[in-house]
């Protein structure tokens, strides 16, 4: 195959990141990675708030792009496409990084590629060491966005299972924010997790038992609510104990769903499949830890992206991109920003609660 070199561009919620990522026959290659986080932004807040974010966007992507190209050794001239965020996501942000694209791609004459995140965090595990090779079962598992989907192949994606109210990455946000710990609040709840009891606070295990793999988070953040405002002031230990409760929730519910999801799975792949962990919340090490015991015990291999690939990155949107155009696939400058951008379409329409806008490039 002819090598393909693609600048990707993300800029879906509360990082404004580039890169340049190199496609061959050997796989792919990241040339340049920069990510400029929101976090001091919105901390104040506890919380990401769109226009900040934007505005945030605004001031600074064209530096991250110009260290993106400079970190590769390359000019706009040596790319073979451009890869934008078009959707799912904040659309204030969104629309910063798809207009800085299309603008890129128009001035170099270069082809544009408009990337759904949840794409990119797919495709991203590909990026590890000996890659991912398909078909594998995805959990993806972020801020955003909860689901188990079968990845068959590039733009070949069914959904098997996803959140039905709250995304995990929310409920641990949500968490931090209740116990005043910190923001993104992931990080703060696993570290205080470790210190605490487990066992403490008989906590819910929403859908746990039940068939099917679909997730639920929402009666799980309303037990914590319950459980700090029935203790009042709070000690350290009071924050741990409960982390570490809820972590143990968490960690019960995800077995009992990625089992499910396996026999689903299993009716595709058959003998041995591969689980594959992708976004944000697959950098908590608990939860890592269990889906790689889960994996063994079934006789899948387990595949996971490095740490700083998980979260909101631009190599994830490149590879993407240059997966795409190495299909032929390309987009034309009108191709819109969406804020809701299901992965699999025919599934998100038998789902009333989920609103897919226009269909995109087809792979």
């Amino acid at each position: 195959m002819k090598p393909l070199t693609i600048l990707g561009i993300e800029t879906s919620c509360d990082e404004t990141a580039a890169a340049v990522l190199r496609l061959d026959e050997a796989g792919p290659h990241v040339l340049s990675d920069v990510v400029l986080g929101q976090a001091a932004h919105h901390a104040p807040y506890r919380g990401v708030v769109p226009e900040i974010a934007a505005r945030a966007h605004v001031e600074g992507l064209d530096g991250t792009i110009k260290a993106a190209m400079a970190d590769a050794g390359m000019s706009f001239a040596d790319l073979d496409g451009v890869a934008a965020t078009a959707g799912p996501g904040l659309i204030g942000g969104v629309m910063v990084g798809l207009m800085a694209g299309k603008a890129i791609a128009l001035a170099h004459n270069k082809p544009l590629i408009g990337v759904n995140h949840l794409e990119g965090h797919a495709l991203s595990p590909r990026l590890a060491e000996g890659g991912a090779t398909f078909p594998y079962l995805l959990l993806l598992v972020s801020g955003g966005h909860c689901q188990f989907i079968s990845v068959l192949d590039v733009g070949v994606y069914r959904r098997l299972g996803s959140t039905i109210d709250d995304a995990l990455g929310e409920a641990f946000d949500k968490l931090a924010k209740l116990l005043d710990l910190g923001f993104p609040g992931g990080p703060f709840v696993e570290k205080a997790a470790k210190n605490g009891d487990p066992k403490r606070f008989a906590l819910p295990r929403p859908l746990v038992g039940r068939e099917g793999c679909d997730f639920s988070f929402a009666g799980l953040k309303t037990a914590c609510a319950r459980e700090v405002a029935a203790l009042g002031v709070l000690t350290d230990q009071d924050k741990a104990d409960l982390c570490a409760s809820f972590q143990a929730a968490v960690l019960d519910i995800i077995t009992d769903r990625t089992r499910n999801a396996m026999r689903e799975f299993d009716t595709v792949w058959g003998a041995k499949g591969r689980l594959v962990a992708a976004g944000g919340v697959a950098a908590n090490h608990a939860i890592r830890g269990r889906l790689e015991a889960l994996a063994k015990d079934r006789n899948y291999d387990f595949i996971a992206p490095p740490l700083k690939w998980c979260t909101d990155n631009a190599a994830m949107i490149a590879l993407a991109g240059a997966e795409r155009l190495r299909l032929g696939f390309s987009d034309d400058l009108s191709f819109p920003a969406r804020p809701r951008w299901p992965l699999d379409e025919a599934a998100a329409r038998l789902r009333p609660s989920h609103k897919p806008g226009r269909k995109g490039a087809k792979a």
